[in-house]
Order: structure tokens, then sequence, then C-alpha cells
């Protein structure tokens, strides 16, 4: 008998791969259950069935190892659970890397997993070949070994959260189309099917590779773009035994697995195919694309280096079939901006069996509870700009993305394809200045300045790299002169109407009911008192104000403002990023150097720390706001974009007596960090409160009308704080910090840095980490440690401390 379509449900789950499958099970789990998941065709015909079905738990992140440790426990019990057969076993997985770079990648990963007790066994070359004897040792200078890792049957994985899915009371409909996503005054109601409509209080987009094309029906922003994948699978040979862990080859592009008594020999090659650029039908239905052996052959010739007796096995399956990617490699969870209860699960990049156990939980937690359950800032939805939907941008992105799955994490690696995207006024002549140029949310800023005679362009270590040298050029002339920022990738909003003071009041942690010209920095916190967004607010005039907030978070912080205005409050929110741009001149030669070039007066007296005016400059106006990122007395200068190249020039050429140089984004990052300035989406995010980070001094508690999270941070409060946000240095001057690294104290793992870099002023690494203690944290606990930064297998003895070491009383910003 077939079912008939209910008319009405709590929740509708587009598409029947595994992700879908996993949050129709997650949603049971937590008592929803009316659920209704629909499948175009069948469960896992998509993407799903031909996946490899690796289960690795190490990621390039806290959060996101912890899901993909959450995701193999679940497998581990989800036979026993629903009765339907896995295919899961633990085998363990072994990484291996051919020269040092490599190496001390996998190094600083096994450190990170030490903070949340993930075992990772660090090798040689012999105990490498040890776990893997087939494996040839020349070149290998050693890897990991991830005993708890395994590998499981992509579709009886899938058949299996199914199958738990329909215990707890989902409902799960195969062959029905779904042709439309149904919404009213900005809130999804519903879908559309060939079958009928339905009802909905929510709708869960997780269509696999179609999601893009899906989403975009209803101006739904979701960056992704099919490429094709490619692996063998060879005829049984001599050594292939059921106990093999899955095998990387990181460098070769390879990854191996035993699968029947074969070898399954798979590749993530550096320059992939995309495919699909002219739409996917949705009649696509366990289907393969054309082989390209030519495309494969390289790393075939790789394998057999590496595993010399395939040279004598049979090729039983070429395979070729389509996945997703993201043009920043990691997937799209969570609610959409432009809809209220519309959530997006896809874009899994290649590793979407590992990954769905744990996304399959944050979302069901996510829709259960309005707020996500961790940070999952890296691979929220709203991360994404609107411009990363267009299909050229992705088409040449994912060329390049698909192969990064396995390239070396270098810390400040920057994307080679779809570049110039966005382009301040200032990119010309800062380029003809020497700038080597990275990329974030589309921008084109700054990183470094070389100097004439020298490429701009990076030389990746996980050492000193080639900018070193004269980003801390940059650095000790901000503190000992004056710096020049582009700062225009700002994200920068206008609040405006009758109602703006106490909409934005409720809001900010801080008080805005301030006079015009006047700045603030404040926090926007959720009801739980984690911290969605850091950022300065301006008081322009009585009814309007100036919010500016790191170009990340556009659209995640413009959805939050917006979504916090009531519908009866006279009171409108504007985008206004991409007509301002935006110089930060920093320094102690700053008022020097800007007082030559206006008649306003900048003194001490006469324009005050935390002020903001329109002064003249040059041929035009700019919003002067003494504020600093740095450390340091300057000014940001907000203008118009057709007045900015002007006045660009007027600053460069007077600058000339006042030792001005041009300074990047990795300067800023140093001379940030040596002042203890946190950054939003490293050391402070949604799962902290402004009381562990440091931030107390910027809540005002008993503003009229309170603000958003003001109990819960109350009681926390009361409560005690577990975790402080600690600053550390180095006391060895030639090791480098980045971040993930686990912070000991006497002797124990008590956290880890989110944030690191070289302090040129203070003379050695800096890192920023929270020192976490479930008894309590307090000043006595914290300057009573004795700490150590563990380094690739080293511990390195540390300087805390919770006051900014680099100018604690922030004298050099005042004077």
């Amino acid at each position: 008998m077939v079912k008939e379509l209910p008319k009405k449900a709590r929740v509708v789950i587009v598409g029947g791969g595994v992700i879908g499958c996993s949050i129709a099970y997650h949603l049971t789990k937590i008592g929803w259950s009316d659920v209704v998941l629909l499948e175009r065709k069948q469960l896992t015909s998509g993407t799903t069935w031909h996946a490899a079905g690796l289960i690795g738990q190490l990621r390039d992140s806290q959060n996101m190892t912890k899901l993909a440790k959450y995701t193999a426990e679940l497998y581990l019990g989800l036979e026993a659970e629903t009765g339907q057969a896995t295919g899961y076993k633990i085998n363990g997985s072994l990484s291996i890397a051919t020269h040092e770079g490599r190496f001390e990648d996998l190094k600083r990963r096994a450190d990170m997993a030490k903070v949340f007790d993930l075992k990772v066994d660090v090798l040689g070359p012999d105990g490498c070949a040890d776990h893997y004897p087939l494996m040839n040792t020349d070149g290998v200078v050693g890897g990991i070994f991830i005993p708890s890792d395994g590998q499981a049957n992509p579709i009886d994985i899938t058949q299996a959260l199914a199958r738990g899915a329909r215990t707890g009371g989902a409902q799960i409909f195969e062959n029905t189309l779904v042709t439309k996503v149904l919404h009213s005054a900005g809130k999804i109601t519903g879908v559309e099917t060939e079958a009928g409509t339905v009802e909905a209080d929510y709708v869960v987009l997780c269509c696999g590779m179609w999601t893009r094309d899906f989403a975009r029906q209803i101006g739904v922003t979701v960056p992704l773009h099919a490429c094709e994948h490619f692996y063998i699978v060879t005829e049984p040979f001599p050594g292939i035994t059921p106990d093999l862990p899955v095998f990387r080859d990181y460098d070769a592009h390879a990854y191996y697995k035993e699968d029947a008594g074969k070898l399954l020999l798979g590749a993530f090659e550096p320059v992939a195919k995309p495919w699909g650029m002219d739409g996917i039908s949705a009649d696509f239905c366990f289907d393969e694309l054309p082989d390209d052996f030519d495309h494969f052959e390289p790393i075939l010739e790789g394998a057999i280096h590496r595993v010399p007796a395939l040279e004598q096995a049979g090729i039983q399956k070429f395979f070729c079939g389509p996945e997703s990617f993201t043009p920043d490699d990691r997937y799209h969870l969570g609610a959409a901006p432009e809809f209220e209860n519309l959530f997006v699960a896809a874009g899994m990049n290649s590793i979407g069996i590992q990954s769905a156990g744990g996304v399959g939980k944050v979302i069901s937690e996510w829709m259960r509870d309005g707020l996500p359950p961790s940070d999952l800032n890296s691979v929220d939805l709203r991360r994404n700009m609107p411009f990363q939907g267009n299909k050229k941008y992705l088409h040449d992105r994912v060329s390049e993305t698909l192969g990064l799955l396995y390239a070396v994490h270098w810390p400040f690696h920057q994307f080679k394809t779809a570049r110039k995207v966005r382009k301040s006024p200032f990119y010309g002549p800062m380029q003809t200045a020497g700038a080597c140029f990275g990329e974030m949310a589309g921008w084109e800023r700054p990183n470094w300045f070389a100097p004439k005679g020298v490429e701009p362009a990076y030389d990746y270590s996980f050492k000193r790299q080639n900018w070193f040298d004269h980003s801390a050029a940059e650095h000790n002339a901000v503190r000992q002169s004056v710096g020049l920022f582009d700062q225009t990738s700002f994200a920068k909003f206008r609040l405006q109407g009758r109602d703006a003071e106490k909409v934005l009041n409720r809001i900010c942690g801080n008080d805005v009911a301030v006079e015009p010209g006047t700045i603030v920095y404040t926090q926007w916190l959720n009801e739980r008192a984690g911290i969605e967004a850091d950022l300065t607010v301006t008081r322009l005039t009585e009814d309007s104000y100036l919010i500016v907030t790191g170009g990340a978070g556009q659209i995640r912080d413009f959805n939050w403002l917006t979504r916090h205005i009531a519908d009866d409050a006279h009171c409108l929110a504007t985008d206004v990023t991409s007509g301002l741009a935006v110089l930060g001149v920093q320094g102690p030669n700053a008022r020097a150097l800007l007082q030559s070039i206006t008649s306003a007066d900048l003194s001490n007296a006469g324009f005050a720390f935390g002020q903001s005016c329109e002064i003249e400059m040059a041929y035009g106006y700019v919003r002067a706001s003494r504020i600093t990122y740095m450390g340091e007395l300057g000014w940001e200068l907000y203008m118009p974009t057709e007045f900015a190249t002007g006045i660009y020039a007027a600053i460069v050429e007077a600058g000339a007596g006042f030792g001005l140089k041009h300074a990047g984004m990795h300067a800023m990052n140093s001379l940030r960090m040596e002042k203890a300035y946190r950054h939003w989406g490293h050391d402070i995010t949604d799962e902290e409160n402004p009381l562990e980070a440091g931030l107390g001094f910027a809540v005002a508690w008993d503003k009229p009308g309170g603000f958003i999270g003001r109990d819960a941070l109350a009681r926390k409060k009361d409560e005690g704080l577990r975790q402080r946000l600690v600053q550390f240095l180095l006391k060895d001057s030639e090791a480098m910090l980045y971040h993930n690294e686990p912070i000991y104290r006497d002797g124990l793992i008590v956290g880890y840095l989110t944030s690191g870099m070289y302090g040129h002023t203070l003379g050695g690494a800096v890192g920023l980490g929270y020192v976490g203690n479930p008894q309590g944290v307090s000043a006595a606990f914290i300057n009573d440690g004795t700490y150590e930064i563990e380094i690739s297998g080293t511990r390195v003895p540390a300087t805390a401390s919770l006051r900014p070491l680099y100018d604690p009383k922030s004298e050099r910003v005042k004077i």
C-alpha cells in the first residue's frame, strides 16, 4: 500500500542522502516525531551511494573534530540499535608525510587531538610500515595513526539512520520530487511536491549538489558546485587483508581503503574537474560519469610507487561520480538568513559520511533551541556573501578546493582561483606600493608589503615565512612612527529612525544612549549570553548610528540586527559597506601627519579617544573616528568611495615627512595580539560570554530596559567563571604560534590557543586562549600556575597574563 503524503508536518526534510536521514534520525531523538523526509528518487541515489565511506575524526579545528568524533561513536552502536547492518569497522587510519612541512602539519594536528582525548600516534617511517606492510617507505619522513578511525558502507549507514528515524516516528517518502519551497512574509510555510503540498513549521534543505540551484529559486544563497571524483577498485591481490587501515598519502593526493578483499584507490587531485555547469537533472539516480583515465593516470603512477603491488593488480572498476564542493572547503550548515525556519545542510566536500552524525545532531539541536549548540561559525551558512553563489565563481573556485582537501594546512594559505572579486579603491595604488594581497569574503586585502626588488608572493612554511621581516618592519613602524592600513573590508551598517536608540540598546550589551559623535565598543549577545558579534557603534545624530563590524560577519551580523528590529519599530537598517572606503592611520605620529592635511583640531583636548566627527581632508570630507585595533594613537577614516584615492594620495604625500609606512593585515594581527585585543570567530564566539573573554568593561548592567542575554550573563556571573581568556608569551623567541596549540598548566592540559602570532615588540610568539577549570578560574588560579604551550609535540614554557602584556594601561592609545 502506498503511503499518502501528509498535509502538514512539523519538519520537512528535502533530500534522502546520509545527511537528510541523519537529521531525521536526530530530530526523533530530541522528541520531534512529526518529521517528513522527501527524496526525489531513492535514498542515497545522488552522491551518498558512491562515497568511499572513510570514517576519519581529526579535522582542522576543535569543533569540527568533535563532530567527527561524535559521528564515529554514533556509528559504533547504530547497527545494534536499529538492526540494520552498517559495514562499520574500526581498522584505524594512517596518514603519511613525505616532507617536513607536511609532517609538521600532522604533528600539530596530533597536538590538537590531545585536548579532547582523541588518541593519535606520531610515527617514523618504520612505524608507518608496521601499520601498512604494502607500503614502500621511500621518501616517507613520518606519519600519524589514529586507532579509532575506520570505514563503513555508506548505503548501509544511511539505511540504518533511516530505520532509526522511522522507529522514532519520522515518515520517509521516496520518488517524491519537491518542486518548490513555500513561504510568506519572510517565513517558511511548507513545500510543494509533485504529489501535493505539505505545510511545515520548518524546512531543511539537504539536497546535495542540487541545493545551490534549488535554494536560489527563493533567493537563498548556498554556494556549492559539483566536481568529478575518481577512484578505482582493483582485483583481489596478496596482502589485502580486512584489518588494513585506511591509508592517506596526502602528498600524492591519494587515499586507499580495503574493499572486500580488494583495494580502492581514490584521488583528490590538485586541479579538479567541475561538473554540472548547465544544471543537474532531477532524474540523476545512481548514475556514473564518463571516465577520464588521462586525468587519473598521474595519481595511479604515484600509487604504484607507494604501493608497488598495484603494478601487477588488475583493475576491476574505474569509477567517476559527482560530489559537491564549496568555496572554502567547509560545509554549509544552519539557519538561512533570508527566511525564518529554513535550514540548510549541504556542501559536504567529500566528507559527508564521516560528518553526517555530527551534522544531524547540531542541526536538530539548533532547530529546537533557536541557537547553534556550539561554535559553528566556520561552517555557518551566514558566512557566505551573495556573489559566492555566482556560477562562474564557483566553477573556477571548486577546481581548486577539491585538491585542497589533501593540501598542507599552511599558516596564512591563500586561494589562487576566483580572485580579485572585491577590490577597494586603494587596490591599485597599494599594489604599486608592493602589496601582497590575501582574500577575505572576496575582498583583496594587503597582507604584507614587499620592498622594491622582492616579489610579493608567499613561500609557505610553519617556521618564519618569507614575509616575516617585512611585516615586522610594518609592525615596528606603527609602534614607532605611523602606519597606513586599508580597512575598507569592514562591514558597515546604518541604523536610522526615531526608535534607533531603543532598538540598538536592546541588542547591544553596552549603552549606546550617548551623545552624537561618540563611539561605543560593544558585543551583541544571544539569550545564553554567548557573543554573537563584537563591534563598534557610532552615534551620528539623535536618530542615526553607524555600526562597524568585521568583514567576515557582514551577512551574519546584518541578519542578527534586522531580525531584532520589531515590526512596529520606526527603524531602518541599511548595509552601506560598498559605499564607504576606510583607511587606518595608526601610530605615535598619526596626529601630526593628519593635522598637516586638515584644519580640524586633532589635539587630545579637541579630539578625544572614542570620538568621531566629519572633518575636511584634501578635497573632500571624511568621518574621522579616533579608535584603534593596533594599540596605538590613531584614527579610522571613513569616506565615500569616489573621494578615496584623492585622500589616500594626500596622506601618502604628507606621510613622507612622518615616517609613514604601508602596513598589512599580518601586521595588524601581530599588533592586536600584543595588545590582547580579541578577534571574533577565534578568541570570542557564540560559545563564550564577555566575562570569560575579559570584556566585562563593555557591559552596561544597569541601563534601562536591559539587553538581550543580560539575565543569562548575570547567572553566569553569580555561578563563577570556569574559564578565562589568557594572553601567553613564549619564552623561546624562535617558536611560532598559530592557533589550536594545547595549553598546559602545571603539566596538565587546561585548554588551547584560539589565536597566535609573533609579537615583534614583545620579542616572541603571542597567543590567546582559554584556561579552564571545573572548580572555577580566579585571577589567583591563573597567576599561580606554570604554563607551557605544546608545538609539534614539544612543550615550550610561556608567561601567562590576564592583562595585556603590551601597554596594559592603554596609555599609548590615549596620548
